[in-house]
């Protein structure tokens, strides 16, 4: 957004305050309420960043924390005081932004929004109005294709990718995010870029035809958000863990390393993963990240959860025939090979202190028991003859250089990937599998080691999670739909998203207060479902092309991380990947 600093209005009273109270309005002197306050520091913290521009391991840098709040009916914020210089930047929906300077002690601070002209508003939209506007020449299954092949990394009709290419540019695009991990059909590609190409300039040359974006809700008064900028603008922070110890670990996918984050005071530690001597970059999957100018993920840093008997914490490597666990306390890695199965994928651990894990590409599911260190592999069932033959012929395949590796020809059905993604563990202890292309879900019982496949009658089942009564709550990635199943009964039942053309990446239950929390990754959001009334609430990212996958909540005091997982993550506001804490109002 652009900022206009004439239109600002500023009054600054000196006398020492524990806060700085904002006070916003229109030029008008109308009071702007939820205006959207963040404060960050002028001067970023002094950092070691000698290890190609990441901290060496081991070494402990400060992040440069910014802390958002939102103005009341009055126009008003609160934000804590602070020992140096911040910019404030004062953001509300049809206003240009506003950026001033607090200094430290300063009581209160009056800042003036300009409204925006209707050409500003429409560009402020974000990513998930203007794709819901592309129909695809009508073609709601092909729009679908279109958003589970390439919704999965990055935001789609960004102003990134709404600029104009022609078709031969975008089958460029399909076939790189293709090399990438993306398996957009091959028959598709053209249909697909010619559809691109049509719609989206329409959209550049009438605008007015985007719809707005919901309104931001009054609730949100009572909402703190705090950042901590981590990595750069080649990072991935995937996900990552809240662990009790009460520190904040994130991985960084592209790059092997474990972000140590303390929340308190801002300060994070770097541990660089390890890897065997002879393992390449891109692991057993080869480098498939050529283009870029630095890369380091010979594991593939990918999904975390903790063990409830020593906090020791699991890791999956999804580019390795491997599970990785970190000790806390001691900081040392262990590597516990695995011979079988490929692409660890999510990670969870039962009360048996037994580690589950879905392996995407070979549709299995592992379990490691920790005491006898051995590994047992779940055959997931195949749909056609077609698939099992794929499957089998994984370990050729995959003995072979990645550089003469046959390269997989995709169609809509995803024979011979049928994905099994999303895992949690239930109450009762039963495990719970989300297969995304297979559109089934997958239940194991541990007592007996049976197998039982429950079709699921929505379109991308990604992750999932029980809640405190064993429900199971599913994301259905193309279809905008949060899912509920009860396995007492069998039943499904939908809850559309509150926003358009949403694309729910995962989601987590807060068992204790009875919430559902939904990745809003196209939209700049995250999502609150209220299971006893079945109210939604939305909370505004404090960034523009902000990309979550995965939630984390705080049995403490219901605070929720996330983490902004763009990739490319120099597309993102501000080109930094971030750890973001949202504590929500009091109930």
């Amino acid at each position: 957004m652009m900022r206009n600093l004439p239109a600002l209005s500023m009054l600054l009273l000196a006398a020492i305050s524990h806060a700085t109270d904002i006070q916003v309005t229109d030029t008008q002197g109308n009071p702007v309420s939820t205006a959207m306050v963040t404060a960050s520091p002028l001067q970023l913290p002094p950092a070691d960043l000698s290890d190609d521009g990441y901290p060496p391991h081991g070494v402990t840098n400060t992040a440069a924390v910014t802390l958002t709040r939102f103005t009341d009916a009055d126009g008003r914020a609160s934000l804590p005081d602070a020992e140096d210089d911040r910019q404030v930047r004062v953001r509300a929906q049809g206003y240009v932004d506003a950026t001033v300077t607090a200094e430290p002690g300063v009581a209160s601070l009056a800042v003036s929004l300009q409204t925006m002209t209707p050409e500003q508003y429409i560009a402020s939209f974000p990513s998930n109005v203007w794709l819901s506007q592309l129909s695809f020449g009508g073609d709601a299954e092909l729009k679908k294709t279109f958003q589970l092949n390439c919704a999965f990394c990055h935001q789609q009709a960004s102003p990134f990718m709404r600029n104009e290419r022609t078709v031969e540019q975008w089958l460029a695009v399909f076939e790189r995010m293709n090399s990438y991990g993306a398996r957009l059909p091959t028959e598709d590609h053209r249909a697909i870029a010619e559809h691109l190409q049509r719609e989206l300039r329409a959209l550049r040359e009438q605008p007015e035809t985007v719809p707005e974006p919901r309104a931001w809700g009054e609730f949100l008064a009572g909402v703190s958000m705090t950042e901590w900028p981590i990595g750069d603008g080649f990072s991935q922070m995937h996900d990552f863990l809240l662990h009790p110890n009460g520190m904040v670990y994130v991985g960084d996918n592209l790059f092997d390393r474990l972000y140590e984050v303390e929340p308190d005071s801002g300060e994070y530690t770097v541990y660089k993963v390890p890897h065997r001597a002879d393992d390449e970059v891109g692991g057993i999957l080869g480098n498939r990240f050529t283009v870029f100018p630095k890369m380091y993920n010979y594991m593939g840093v990918h999904s975390f959860a903790v063990s409830p008997r020593d906090g020791n914490i699991f890791i999956t490597p999804s580019m390795q025939q491997a599970l990785l666990e970190f000790n806390p306390r001691t900081k040392a890695f262990t590597i516990h090979e695995m011979e079988r199965g490929y692409y660890p994928h999510t990670i969870r651990i039962d009360a048996q202190d037994r580690v589950w894990f879905t392996l995407a590409l070979s549709s299995q599911v592992a379990r490691f028991d920790r005491d006898s260190a051995e590994f047992t592999l779940y055959d997931l069932p195949a749909r056609s003859i077609k698939e099992w033959l794929v499957l089998k012929s994984l370990p050729l395949l995959f003995s072979l250089d990645p550089e003469v590796r046959p390269q997989p020809d995709p169609d809509r059905e995803g024979t011979g990937l049928p994905m099994p993604y999303g895992i949690d563990v239930a109450p009762d202890g039963r495990i719970w599998v989300a297969r995304l292309y297979a559109n089934d879900l997958a239940v194991i019982d541990p007592a007996t080691d049976e197998v039982t496949m429950i079709a699921f009658p929505y379109a991308g089942p990604r992750r999932l999670r029980a809640d405190a009564q064993g429900n199971l709550w599913i994301v259905a990635f193309q279809d905008s739909l949060l899912v509920k199943y009860a396995p007492e009964s069998g039943r499904f039942s939908e809850y559309p998203l509150p926003v358009r053309n949403e694309i729910p990446y995962a989601l987590n239950v807060d068992r204790e207060r009875g919430v559902v929390w939904v990745n809003g990754n196209q939209s700049d959001t995250l999502l609150s479902f209220d299971i006893a009334t079945e109210a939604w609430r939305v909370y505004p990212m404090p960034r523009q092309r902000f990309f979550t996958r995965d939630v984390e909540v705080s049995e403490k005091d219901g605070a929720v991380y996330t983490s902004n997982s763009h990739f490319p993550s120099w597309q993102t506001e501000g080109g930094q990947p971030t750890l973001l804490r949202i504590t929500p109002p009091s109930p």
